[in-house]
């Protein structure tokens, strides 16, 4: 999938809808919501970036605390849903189809299964049980996806699953604008627009996300799913 150089809007004059920023904010919204709401009902699982399950696991291996069969099966799901992506976005193309559109409905496909399954299955148990660890692999699958996502197709945005990079950039953008060592317009403020948003974004659906899974369980998932839905009937590229 050759990555997207260039703004996409949708209507005309001010009704314009930037597809764009909409992406990169909407897929924040939905890294951080599932994340979160993820890492609280199952125990400390994180399914958006495998950074952090290296460092739980790596904690839990030297205490008594309980979660470790989720965390290792974690980056071999993370890595499988991305390379099942990758094969999927080139048999699109092969075909002459846009994979855009299709693996965002992958991902819907993925979190709804995600959603049910948590439905269906709690109480879910010890996080080293059978419905704990499934129910947490269908969340890093989904959002494995989206990671592989934000790679193929829209790789000129700011990332949506991982806020580290955006905020260190946004950082050294920001004192170089201080030091007036890059104009106030160009390149330094393109990626501002991305990456701020996204932050912003991912920072919201976490606390959504949070307060949503103490107060629905996994029902709250139709949040990012109906999100989603809307980006991909947006970005049909």
């Amino acid at each position: 999938m050759a990555p997207i150089s260039s703004s996409r809007a949708h209507g005309s004059g001010r009704g314009r809808i930037d597809t764009d920023l909409a992406a990169g904010t909407g897929l924040a919204f939905v890294a951080g919501f599932v994340d979160a709401a993820a890492f609280i009902a199952l125990t400390g699982l994180f399914t958006a970036h495998v950074t952090g399950n290296f460092v739980l696991l790596g904690a839990e291996l030297v205490s008594t605390s309980t979660g470790v069969v989720a965390k290792l099966l974690a980056l071999p799901a993370f890595v499988g849903a991305v390379a099942a992506t990758r094969l999927l976005a080139l048999a699109l193309e092969r075909r002459g189809l846009a994979p855009l559109r299709w693996l965002l409905a992958l991902e819907i496909a993925l979190l709804a299964t995600f959603c049910v399954a948590g439905l269906a299955l709690s109480p879910l148990g010890s996080p080293d049980g059978v419905a704990a660890v499934t129910v947490g692999m269908l969340g890093v699958a989904a959002m494995g996806v989206q990671n592989a996502i934000g790679r193929l197709g829209l790789a000129h945005l700011a990332a949506t699953t991982v806020m580290t990079v955006n905020v260190t950039q946004a950082v050294i953008d920001l004192v170089d604008w201080a030091r007036g060592a890059v104009p106030p317009d160009g390149a330094a403020r393109d990626r501002m627009r991305r990456m701020l948003p996204a932050v912003l974004a991912f920072a919201v659906g976490a606390l959504a996300g949070a307060f949503g899974i103490a107060a629905l369980s996994f029902g709250c998932l139709v949040i990012p799913i109906a999100v989603l839905t809307v980006l991909a009937f947006l970005r049909g590229d």
